[in-house]
Formats: structure tokens, sequence, C-alpha cells
């Protein structure tokens, strides 16, 4: 039992896979800030361009 709770101890001060997980969130997040960017940009830019279809064809 001592050896299991020292081996837990261990485990708990153990912080080499704390930077892998930190750096998986960040790029976690920046993909969604980048995947609503452009989601955003898009729909802009389609209604940009069924505005200007229409003042094209109107004339």
């Amino acid at each position: 039992m001592k050896k299991l709770m020292n081996q837990w101890r261990e485990l708990m001060r153990d912080e080499s896979g704390a930077a892998a997980v930190e750096y998986g969130l960040l790029a976690g997040l920046i993909a969604v800030v980048i995947v609503g960017g452009v989601t955003t940009l898009g729909q802009n830019l389609g209604t940009i361009f069924t505005n200007i279809g229409a003042a094209i064809v109107a004339k």
C-alpha cells in the first residue's frame, strides 16, 4: 500500500505531460477561432457578392 501511495505522489508531482496538454488546448482554441473567423468572413463575402450581382442585374 505504501508503494502505491509513493507512486501516486510521484505521479502528482510529475509535470512532464502538462506542457503537451497546454499546447494541445492552445492549438484547439486557435483552431476554433480560425474556423469562426473563416465562417463569418465567408458569410460576409457571400452577402457582398450577392449585392454586387443584384446591382449588375438591376442596371
